[in-house]
């Protein structure tokens, strides 16, 4: 199970990614881009979206998405207004930490920016040249 305290802790311990401002709502960034936020559902079809307590979105991979709802419905799931989009509906209640650190890694991955993944990849690889240069 992860709080919010721990989601929290979680993104904001990625390379410049950074909590939106979104009142009630959790939002985080890399760059202006959204690996994870708070999931909105309709009561029904024509009702406004509404926040759902214990459930967020990250960003994936639509394969990975796939192979999730596939493996752990428990734990990972979607709608009708996420179908066909990169990103997976997380229950946090039945997740652990290191399962959603790693889902937040993969996302921070796919949305940061290149270079940034390189040079942070380089940085734990401890492949920094002398004047600070990467190969």
């Amino acid at each position: 199970m992860v709080d919010l305290a721990a989601l929290r802790r979680l993104a904001l311990a990625l390379p410049e990614v950074e909590a939106s401002p979104e009142g009630a709502r959790l939002a985080f960034d890399v760059r202006g881009k959204g690996i994870a936020w708070s999931y909105l559902a309709r009561a029904h079809p024509k009702a406004p979206r509404e926040l759902v307590e214990g459930v967020i979105a990250v960003r994936c991979l639509r394969e990975t998405k796939a192979m999730l709802l596939e493996a752990a419905p428990d734990r990972f799931f979607d709608d009708d207004h996420y179908r066909g989009f990169p990103a997976v509906l997380v229950r946090l209640d039945a997740i652990d930490e290191a399962e959603l650190a790693g889902l937040l890694t993969q996302a921070w991955r796919i949305l940061a920016p290149k270079a940034l993944v390189k040079r942070i990849d380089a940085e734990r690889l401890g492949t920094a040249n002398d004047d600070g240069d990467y190969p």
